[in-house]
């Protein structure tokens, strides 16, 4: 006779601990010796602030095993001479800030392990926090191998790194200068912003320059037009009939030299970094044959994507080609990936996914996953994960691009838009080009968009099924009309 397997009350009453015995757990867990395996038995914890740091080692190590050094080079080589001299092999620290960054240059280069962890895993200190009980806190939870290292980058990609982020700041600033000078035009009331798109371009800053030269006559000012411009140039005088006054015109003035030096900024990052790419090493891919490159591979018509060097911002070298050559792969081919997106995605991630087990795991990392709490086998909530990551912020911006591409990816977002909604599709979006990539970065497999048609084709199929599921379990069969 089979047994009887037990109901979930009685599995749970019979295992249920009494006051004492949760209390002996509980004294345990916070004891010196909580039961758990030892991981990394040589590991010690640090408490990175900015002016000092705690550094914790094993009791019985050192007869003061809890001590504070400088942030000055001279005491970061005698932490790390004090650590070798206590036998640790592996520390663990938190990213706090830029604080951390000279500390673990120092710990790497003495041959440490060094692991550098999401200040959010460590929040769990029971009682009042103190710097010494941060630092002991870590290196027990580093000793039970509680404690996941975060993602670094290689050292050349970070200088590509370093240069990208600093373009993009130029950037941003280059554009609140373009706003400034928008304001300072409409304080005069010179409405140029409403008849051309961008006062940063051709027509737009031909035509400042000529204020701020002396130029008052609004018909001279408007023969410097550009000829694409759609507005014509009785239009355009209209609009530049202002009030001329001297501190505003000051201001403007202030405004575009700030724009010019940010563009001359830009110019500057962008020769640093065509130096660091070039010195990047060639990957090569193994394609994948035809076969195996599953619905990449489909016998259908291909929907080819315009790609070209970029516009605006963009680095003015050809930068497309030395992507193509670093990655191994055209990661441009991917509608709604340009050369600035594709570009981040190197800075931020480099070409090694190794880091990363699956592209699950890939996407995660990257918070382009839903954020389900789960209590008692359900879904409570589902609240957004607040991830600062730069390359998923990159992903999201070139999904909602697609929302009026005549590509696969085009019609796959409009259709998640419709069911999700524009936040939550803008998330599935770009959690599926994160998947491409990935995949073309690992598998060296080259993207084939087969249109929108194929999409709409693939979905009626999956409605179409989903309708004979309904139908079989209904007692019914489906009959074409």
């Amino acid at each position: 006779m089979a047994k009887r397997e037990k109901s979930t009350f009685e599995r749970l009453t019979s295992g249920r601990l009494n006051r004492k015995q949760r209390r002996e757990l509980q004294r345990r867990l916070y004891s010196d010796d909580p039961g758990l395996e030892v991981v990394h038995r040589n590991a010690a914890g640090i408490d990175v602030g900015n002016a000092s740091h705690y550094v914790a080692v094993p009791p019985g190590r050192d007869p003061e095993p809890v001590r504070e050094f400088g942030s000055w080079t001279a005491d970061l080589e005698k932490m790390a001479d004090w650590l070798q001299s206590c036998g640790i092999e592996t520390v663990a620290m938190q990213s706090t800030g830029v604080y951390w960054m000279a500390l673990y240059d120092v710990l790497e280069k003495r041959g440490l392990g060094v692991f550098l962890v999401n200040a959010r895993h460590t929040k769990n200190l029971p009682g009042r926090k103190s710097d010494v009980q941060e630092s002991q806190w870590l290196m027990k939870l580093h000793t039970y191998g509680l404690l996941r290292d975060s993602f670094r980058l290689p050292e050349e990609i970070r200088a590509v790194r370093t240069v990208w982020r600093l373009h993009d700041q130029h950037v941003k600033e280059a554009g609140r200068c373009v706003q400034h000078m928008q304001k300072a035009l409409t304080k005069m009331n010179v409405q140029l912003a409403n008849v051309i798109s961008d006062v940063s371009g051709a027509t737009g800053q031909a035509i400042i320059g000529a204020i701020l030269g002396g130029e008052r006559d609004p018909y001279a000012l408007a023969a410097l037009r550009d000829r694409r411009i759609q507005a014509s140039e009785e239009e355009i005088a209209r609009s530049l009939e202002g009030n001329w006054q001297p501190d505003v015109l000051f201001e403007l003035q202030q405004a575009v030299e700030a724009y010019g030096f940010f563009q001359k900024q830009m110019a500057a990052c962008d020769q640093q970094l065509e130096k660091y790419l070039a010195a990047l090493p060639t990957r090569t891919m193994a394609q994948k044959a035809e076969g195996e490159a599953g619905a990449m591979a489909e016998d259908a018509p291909v929907w080819k994507k315009k790609t070209g060097k970029g516009k605006g911002n963009a680095p003015q070298f050809d930068l497309r080609a030395e992507l193509e050559r670093i990655c191994g792969v055209d990661l441009t081919t991917i509608d709604g990936i340009d050369v600035m997106t594709a570009q981040t995605i190197l800075a931020e991630l480099g070409t090694d996914m190794s880091g990363w087990k699956t592209e699950a795991h890939f996407v995660s990392w990257m918070g382009l996953t839903p954020n389900r709490e789960i209590t008692g086998g359900k879904v409570i909530r589902q609240p957004p994960r607040r991830v600062n990551n730069w390359a998923g912020r990159a992903l999201r911006m070139a999904a909602s691009t697609l929302i009026r591409s005549e590509s696969y990816l085009g019609a796959k977002y409009r259709s998640l838009r419709a069911r999700l909604g524009a936040p939550k599709a803008v998330k599935a979006m770009a959690r599926h080009l994160a998947c491409l990539v990935y995949r073309m970065l690992t598998h060296g497999q080259a993207w084939v968009d087969r249109g929108t048609q194929a999409f709409e084709r693939k979905n009626a199929e999956r409605q179409l099924a989903m309708l004979q599921r309904k139908a079989t379990a209904l007692g019914w069969k489906l009959v074409a009309a």
